[in-house]
């Protein structure tokens, strides 16, 4: 799938001074699968996490759900929109952009979610939300969670090094859902949380994880 062309030149000058300001290290990347639908999963601390998240992908581009009070400046509205990503309204039970999601992924699209739907002041995990793990379900597309976090569990700041660890992917059926209960949903979601909760302990490992890209 060709990628928008805003997107390719915002992801290498983001990066650009991301290696200057604030140098990254991805952990197995190998998890990213190089083709067919998937949901790229990831706490949410701060404004780089997208650009951070795109470079997991390497060359897929992924269509992230944002929330639609981002669109409210005109700037940035005419940004996302000629970058691929598009608004959700948070609690309203937003079809369209649901049904957006799912039209993506039977074009075996990526599509970014950020699990805990805003981003954490403190770098500790919120409440996730079920918006994932029910397109996961209803799209039958595998989950990649994935962690971003500081150097050894601190708050990323400037000048200090970013970890991103993505972990094995989490297929549909094993999420637990049959019936599609708003408690499944719950469960789900927590065990994703979970999983992405594991991965920061792996990033504060100081031994070098396999499967690692330096940058």
């Amino acid at each position: 799938m060709k990628r928008d062309s805003l997107y390719v030149i915002g992801k290498s000058l983001a990066l650009t001074f991301f290696r200057i300001f604030m140098p990254y290290r991805i952990y197995n990347q190998e998890h990213m699968p190089q083709s067919g639908r998937v949901i790229i999963c990831s706490n949410h601390l701060s404004f780089k996490d997208p650009v951070l998240l795109a470079e997991v992908a390497g060359k897929r581009q992924i269509r992230f759900m944002a929330k639609s009070e981002l669109f409210h400046n005109k700037l940035v509205s005419f940004f996302f929109n000629h970058a691929g990503v598009f608004a959700v309204r948070r609690g309203k039970g937003d079809s369209a952009a649901i049904n957006l999601a799912q039209e993506l992924l039977q074009k075996e699209q990526v599509v970014g979610i950020f699990l805990e739907g805003t981003r954490s002041k403190d770098g500790e995990f919120q409440q996730p939300k079920a918006g994932a793990v029910m397109l996961a379900h209803s799209s039958q597309a595998p989950i990649l969670p994935v962690c971003i976090t500081g150097r050894k569990g601190i708050f990323p700041k400037l000048f200090h090094r970013v970890d991103i660890v993505c972990g094995p992917l989490i297929q549909p059926e094993q999420l637990g859902i049959e019936k599609g209960s708003g408690k499944e949903y719950r469960q789900a979601s927590r065990l994703v949380m979970s999983k992405i909760a594991e991965l920061r302990d792996c990033g504060q490992t100081p031994k070098k994880l396999e499967g690692d890209v330096t940058s």
